[in-house]
């Protein structure tokens, strides 16, 4: 295949035309022809933890599920507790394989009854859609209904500090009335939308699902009203200095929640039987033997992704993230090691280009916002 035909093949959003008209560095991402960043990354990063940015994720997988029965067929398929959820709130978990790795992560929003039935809407990457789709239809009974909006919505992430209050001019529900992790079918320029209080950024914002000519009329409303567009390059400096998972790097098929530092997902003492139950409780039971942990570099060399990790000159671990952090203004990373090499303060190196530099095992999340955004 050539670069043309790989290019041609690739979706593209109902916002592409206008990231063309920003002379945005397209490049190729999960299938889609994306945007990596505008006026560069380290500005756009800073105007998320400082004022406001937008990001097109249209090219995530939109799914809207319903039927009756549908909360406890799900409660099937997690490892979380759903059982709780109520109208209007929202539960971050994965999706777990027999041997309790990770088909993928998501969020479940619960809105209640609709028509009737109980009705979520889940938010999916874009990557795994077709693999999450046919994983929950192979599992879930035929009386739920799937709806899988993926390429009929579109999606924009407004986030940062001043996210909501620039958002509000174009919704006329009142959105600090949303609390975090809750959303909303609201009004979007007078249109119907579906608004959650979510966000992959470790700020706070909303992730705005629209129909697509809604979608190109609110980005030119906040481009208006000043908001940077953001890319795919600030988005993953952002969600790594919030130590938020990637799925593909930090966390897939072969890694358990409680390897990854994800066991507040996992509520064996609250719910019954679910895939992938029977290996986390002989995690749980026996520990585990490898931890994701944060890395702090001792300089500016940076640890990326697959770079082994060194203790005492034997390899011990991999990098599965790694970025010069624009807020802190040091390198910093993600990266599984032995559990008895993940406590705080351990000294470990990293091999970059057959040399080992120094780095040590810090808190996660390295950034926390002042605002208090999860």
């Amino acid at each position: 295949m050539t670069e043309l035909d790989s290019a041609v093949s690739l979706s593209r959003t109902p916002l592409y035309p206008l990231h063309l008209e920003l002379n945005a560095r397209m490049v190729p991402f999960s299938g889609w022809e994306m945007p990596v960043q505008y006026s560069g990354i380290g500005k756009e990063h800073q105007a998320v933890r400082q004022q406001a940015g937008m990001f097109d994720i249209s090219h995530m997988g939109k799914f809207v599920l319903s039927g009756v029965g549908l909360i406890e067929q799900l409660q099937q398929l997690v490892p979380s507790d759903l059982s709780q959820l109520r109208a209007g709130a929202a539960q971050y978990t994965v999706l777990l394989n027999a041997a309790g790795g990770i088909v993928d992560d998501l969020i479940i929003y619960y809105q209640g009854e609709v028509a009737g039935v109980p009705q979520i809407t889940s938010i999916v990457n874009a990557a795994t859609t077709a693999k999450d789709k046919h994983w929950l239809l192979s599992h879930l009974e035929p009386q739920i209904k799937f709806q899988d909006l993926s390429t009929e919505k579109a999606l924009i992430a407004v986030q940062g500090v001043a996210a909501v209050p620039v958002l509000q001019a174009f919704v006329q529900e009142d959105l600090s009335a949303v609390p975090r992790f809750g959303h909303i079918t609201g009004t979007v320029l007078g249109q119907p939308g579906f608004l959650a209080r979510t966000g992959y950024t470790g700020e706070d914002g909303f992730e705005v699902m629209v129909d697509p000519e809604v979608a190109v009329q609110l980005w030119r409303s906040l481009l208006a009203s000043g908001v940077l567009p953001c890319g795919l390059g600030c988005r993953d400096t952002l969600r790594l200095e919030a130590a938020m998972a990637l799925y593909g790097q930090d966390i897939n098929d072969a890694t358990t929640p409680l390897e990854a530092g994800l066991g507040w997902l996992v509520h064996l003492d609250r719910k019954g039987e679910f895939i992938g139950r029977s290996p986390l409780e002989q995690q749980k039971q026996s520990g585990v033997t490898r931890r994701l942990v944060g890395l702090q570099m001792a300089g500016r060399n940076i640890a990326r992704h697959d770079y082994p990790v060194l203790h005492q000159g034997e390899k011990v671990g991999i990098v599965t993230s790694g970025t010069l952090s624009p807020t802190l203004g040091y390198a910093i990373a993600l990266a599984y090691v032995p559990t008895a090499l993940s406590k705080l303060g351990q000294s470990l190196d990293i091999e970059i280009r057959g040399k080992a530099y120094p780095a040590t095992v810090v808190k996660r999340p390295f950034y926390k916002s002042v605002s208090g955004a999860t």
